[in-house]
């Protein structure tokens, strides 16, 4: 099963997170079960994580680490359930008949 952490931004991120990616990005490599991750542009204003396991846990785990979260960089966070259908990575494939 894959699942979305969605990151809400602070206005102010990119001026921020110099002092804290180092440690953001030690974590983010060292996760098990995170697929890839990086923040939507045109606006900076939201960034997501792909988790592939059985639960929502090691996402949920990974944002209560995050130096992002825990300094205010991420207003809001939430973990949603992603049913991907189509793809190399599919996690539930479904093929035309």
């Amino acid at each position: 099963m894959h699942y979305l952490l969605i990151y809400e931004l602070a206005h102010d991120y990119l001026e921020r997170r110099g002092a804290f990616r180092t440690d953001h990005l030690k974590l983010a490599w060292s996760t098990e079960g995170l697929i890839a991750g990086g923040a939507l542009s045109d606006p900076v204003d939201r960034a997501v994580l792909l988790f592939e396991g059985e639960s929502p846990a090691a996402a949920e785990r990974f944002a209560n680490a995050d130096p992002y979260v825990r300094n205010g960089l991420v207003t809001h966070w939430e973990v949603r359930p992603w049913t991907t259908v189509v793809g190399k990575l599919a996690a539930s494939p479904v093929r035309p008949a």
